[in-house]
């Protein structure tokens, strides 16, 4: 008999693609301190990978621990830039300040998910994507922040490959459902072969 999915996860752009994909299931955030375990897995040298698994499989423990027999679905997303993690821009300086560095340059989004059944996780998943920034002018930045702030202060780089942020790329390089923030195609086929979604 198929289980009970839960996204632990606020982000609407996650609930779009399941719901998009035809997916039943229901939201439940989790909290937890992404910030301090970031911080404590960055002194520890941790890769860009564990850090998005760790904080994804935190997440769906989380509300797992709660959920007893549910699947719980965990998530996260980083961005490695020259062997540093960029997070989400607090300000519009912020933004701007991040999008200049990326600029003419390569980064990685990894985007990690993670599912937990009583607590424990029974499957995981990175996918990884590499992005080619284009050499913008600062006049395009100015304008495309007017338009885009505070909206893309929830993204990690300070942009939206589904919005206007497409149009900072020259090349992108992976799975599309990743750089949205979740290996959706291979979470899919997980649930499939389980029997939780229809073969």
């Amino acid at each position: 008999m198929a289980k009970k999915i839960i996204l632990a996860s606020g982000s609407s752009i996650r609930q779009q693609m399941l719901n998009r994909a035809g997916v039943d299931f229901d939201v439940q955030i989790a909290r937890v301190d992404e910030d301090m375990i970031r911080d404590a897995l960055l002194a520890e040298d941790a890769s860009a990978r564990d850090i998005a698994d760790t904080l994804a499989e935190m997440k769906a423990r989380k509300v797992s621990d709660r959920n007893l027999g549910a699947l719980v679905i965990g998530c996260d997303q980083v961005l490695s830039f020259e062997n540093r993690l960029l997070t989400k821009p607090k300000t519009r300086e912020n933004a701007a300040s991040q999008l200049r560095e990326l600029r003419g340059k390569r980064h990685q989004l990894l985007s990690a998910a993670v599912i937990c059944e009583d607590g424990q996780p029974i499957w995981r998943f990175v996918g990884t994507v590499r992005l080619l920034v284009r050499d913008f002018s600062d006049a395009f930045l100015d304008g495309y922040l007017d338009r885009n702030w505070p909206g893309i202060s929830d993204s990690v780089g300070g942009y939206k490959l589904e919005e206007e942020g497409v149009r900072l790329f020259s090349r992108v390089e992976g799975d599309y459902f990743t750089v949205l923030g979740m290996p959706l195609l291979e979470l899919l086929s997980y649930l499939t072969l389980r029997g939780d979604l229809q073969q």
